[in-house]
């Protein structure tokens, strides 16, 4: 969430910087929420001048029994338990504006850098590198959607998977399942060098999807597990956003850098009919996450090697690619930059979003109470502690660069070349043919 103290002390700059994010409703939040701090504040100080009545009274009350003025004593005590019924009453209130300025925060996005572009849309992401390895023509025998090369083949098989588990549920089978899992291994290879590998659980507390800013914006996508209040992960993003929840670290520690595959589980709420076939948009998929905690300062390094690792991997694949940065109008809730690597399909002629890349600034952190001591040159601890940053991007996502590879590399026979970087992951084999 957005540092609270802006709300009173810098509210112009607030509302200026999430108005580029083109949603009026927000700024109502925004306002709204700075009233709420103000009464917070007035509350505060009228409690703070009963308690100062109260103790005044309470040495009155002394004197005048000491002097034998009982009448007077008593008058002046039944002030001070009125005062003390007015302090309870404060006291309630704090309680019930404090909650609900809470609920406010939690859904305020964070504010976008001062760099990122303006626009209302997709449509106004600016490409920042390529398209890189776009031909100006596709022969017919690449511009077969990959859900039909996919049954030919044999390597999809979503008919079943919808009979186990329902619709929007996906099946890959023989080298199509091994496609799936050589990706994951590929993305965890290609980032150990920097990135320490975590097996994250797939189940996950409320508390942990708060802090990554799912919940409670976004509960309709999430699959919830009611009887134990937890939540099937939507991303390793979360788990990983929450190992060092409520905890101080050095800054001599940071950065600090981690990988995690893992399952990830949407409910993709309101997407029915849109982007379903195939293996486009699905309920289970699986992904490689990059995460890094970090300073301020070490901040934009980290993003800029986060998107070239991204951008690596779809490169040595060897898919057609580009870079673009995500826009104000089209930026996450939590995100403060973005970046997305789309590739592009020829099958299905248009271009797939295969990774996003995002610097979250100190809003997850917030959330999830991380915080960073500072040290001095000497390597003494400074008083006191501010919170982190923290940075997340997919290393791989598995179900659009899989379709991208089948339309990709589809031969005219039918068959579908293995890209070479997947070799040592693929059993010996290097192309799919029909069974």
């Amino acid at each position: 969430m957005i540092d609270q103290r802006l709300l009173r002390n810098d509210l112009d700059s607030v509302t200026a910087a999430l108005s580029r994010r083109r949603r009026p409703a927000v700024i109502d939040d925004v306002e709204h929420a700075a009233r709420l701090d103000q009464r917070l504040l007035a509350i505060g100080r009228e409690r703070d001048e009963i308690r100062a009545r109260v103790n005044a009274l309470s040495k009155e009350v002394g004197g005048l029994r000491r002097d034998g003025r009982v009448d007077e004593a008593e008058a002046l005590q039944l002030e001070s338990r009125e005062l003390g019924g007015s302090e309870k009453s404060l006291a309630a209130e704090h309680d019930e504006v404090s909650a609900a300025l809470h609920d406010l925060l939690l859904g305020i996005p964070n504010l976008p850098h001062p760099d990122v572009p303006d626009g209302a849309s997709d449509d106004d992401n600016p490409v920042v590198i390529g398209p890189i390895g776009l031909l100006d023509e596709y022969p017919e025998h690449q511009r077969v959607p990959h859900w039909e090369t996919a049954e030919e083949l044999g390597i999809l098989d979503n008919e079943r998977a919808a009979k186990i588990s329902g619709a929007m549920f996906t099946m890959q089978r023989g080298a199509g399942a091994t496609l799936a899992r050589a990706l994951c291994q590929y993305g965890l290879d290609l980032n150990a060098d920097a990135h320490e590998e975590m097996r994250v659980p797939s189940l996950v507390s409320t508390a942990t999807l708060t802090a990554t800013g799912q919940l409670p914006k976004f509960a309709d996508d999430a699959y919830a597990i009611e009887r134990d209040d937890l939540w099937a992960s939507p991303t390793a993003e979360a788990p990983l956003t929450s190992i060092y929840a409520q905890e101080i670290l050095d800054d001599t520690e940071l950065p600090i850098r981690l990988m995690a595959y893992s399952a990830s589980y949407r409910r993709e709420a309101g997407s029915a009919g849109r982007d379903t076939r195939g293996m486009l948009r699905s309920h289970e998929f699986d992904k490689v996450e990059m995460m890094a905690y970090c300073t301020p300062e070490q901040a934009p390094d980290l993003l800029d090697d986060m998107v070239a690792r991204a951008e690596r991997a779809i490169a040595e694949l060897g898919l057609p690619y580009r870079v673009i940065e995500i826009c104000t109008g089209d930026m996450g809730q939590s995100h403060h930059r973005s970046y997305d690597v789309e590739a592009y399909a020829p099958g299905a002629d248009s271009w797939l979003e295969v990774s996003s890349v995002s610097w979250l600034g100190d809003y997850q952190a917030r959330r999830a109470g991380i915080r960073v001591r500072r040290h001095d040159d000497l390597g003494k601890p400074i008083k006191g502690t501010e919170f982190a940053h923290t940075l997340n991007g997919s290393a791989l996502a598995v179900p659009r660069v899989w379709a991208a590879i089948i339309e990709n590399f589809r031969n005219d026979d039918g068959s579908v070349t293995i890209p070479e970087v997947l070799h040592p992951y693929m059993r010996g084999v290097t192309r799919i043919d029909a069974r």
